[in-house]
């Protein structure tokens, strides 16, 4: 994994993105993403480090706020604190969450873990945390704290990332969705202004040519069912053309060719778009 991120920083790519499962999922190995970007943190030097996404009602906010500010220390301010509300019923139940209030657990978290960043000592009084004089044991080295990127569709999760977020984070979106997403956070964001400060963001899935899948994509594959060079820049064209700033590369491949399929993407597909 950690010569997989330093060939990718190597190769020109801009982040690394680690998911978040604590049961087996089927999909290879499930990780803590937090611990293992830290890792990978040591081993680089300019990736940014995504979690991709990080399962905010899984972690006690004050926990969230502490481990993500370590990070962002260590690091030197190059996380990206991707978070959405999870889905997984074992999951939920495993750690004790009831999974229906996920959504307020999300929210909860991630406005006590604001203003742990933001505030010494901080006051926070939320339906699940409560801080009274507060200091977190690490201040972030960005200010505010890492910035957050809210994963989801659905319009609660639309107002969270206007609420909470720097940044929305799609899964599979094509650029009709991302299109949709940016009219949707406008209008419910109204005359404030707060949607054009968003960056959007989407994980895509992609098996470059040559290269056998070891497990189906979970969507509509980048650049189609047998993508070139040519068929996935287009895609990522459309992609930026209808407002998707960052787009990250999810590879269904073997360990064994994780490097060479970054590095057709590199050498094929990255000089089509410059």
């Amino acid at each position: 994994m950690l010569h997989a991120a330093r060939h990718a920083e190597d190769l020109g790519f801009d982040h690394v993105a680690v998911g978040n499962r604590l049961l087996d999922s089927g999909f290879g190995l499930d990780t803590d993403p937090l611990v293992l970007l830290s890792a990978v943190a040591g081993a680089t030097t300019r990736l940014r480090l995504l979690t991709s996404v990080l399962v905010a009602p899984y972690y006690p906010a004050l926990v969230l706020a502490n481990q993500a500010a370590t990070l962002d220390v260590v690091s030197g301010g190059r996380l990206v604190l991707g978070v959405g509300t999870g889905w997984n019923p074992d999951e939920f139940a495993a750690v004790g969450v009831p999974a229906r209030e996920r959504g307020a657990r999300t929210d909860d978290h991630l406005a006590a873990a604001k203003a742990l960043w933001t505030r010494r000592p901080a006051d926070f009084e939320g339906p699940f945390t409560t801080l009274h004089g507060a200091r977190l044991g690490v201040p972030p080295v960005t200010a505010g704290g890492p910035p957050v990127w809210v994963g989801g569709h659905s319009d609660a999760a639309l107002r969270r990332a206007l609420r909470f977020g720097d940044g929305w984070y799609g899964t599979g979106a094509d650029a009709a969705e991302v299109g949709d997403v940016r009219r949707r956070l406008h209008g419910l964001a109204g005359d404030t202004g707060n949607a054009s400060r968003l960056t959007l963001a989407s994980a895509a899935f992609l098996t470059p040519p040559g290269i056998p899948a070891v497990v189906p994509p979970p969507g509509r594959p980048l650049g189609g069912a047998a993508p070139t060079a040519a068929s996935v820049a287009a895609d990522l064209r459309e992609l930026a053309e209808a407002g998707l700033s960052a787009c990250t590369l999810w590879l269904p491949v073997a360990a064994e060719h994780v490097g060479e399929a970054m590095e057709w993407v590199a050498a094929e597909v990255a000089p089509r778009l410059t």
